[in-house]
């Protein structure tokens, strides 16, 4: 359960990078095919940009990351 009240722009940067990681695993985890590299949409990469731009995260990954764990903990 979350515990860190995160402003709306924090919040709109973990929700972004959340989608991007889930796009990601499904580029991965789709049919093996040895012509060309799984691709992700410049899309889901721009959201998760803008996103951490706009709650003043960008280049600044560690605290981004602390602030997505303190929000969504893995078991």
């Amino acid at each position: 359960m979350p515990t860190a009240v995160l402003t709306d722009h924090e919040r709109a940067a973990v929700q972004a990078y959340l989608r991007l990681l889930g796009t990601v695993r499904a580029a991965f985890d789709g049919p093996p095919d040895g012509r060309r590299p799984p691709m992700v949409p410049p899309g889901a990469l721009a959201e998760a940009e803008q996103a951490l731009a706009a709650a003043g995260l960008a280049g600044n990954e560690e605290a981004f990351f602390r602030l997505l764990h303190t929000w969504c903990p893995t078991p």
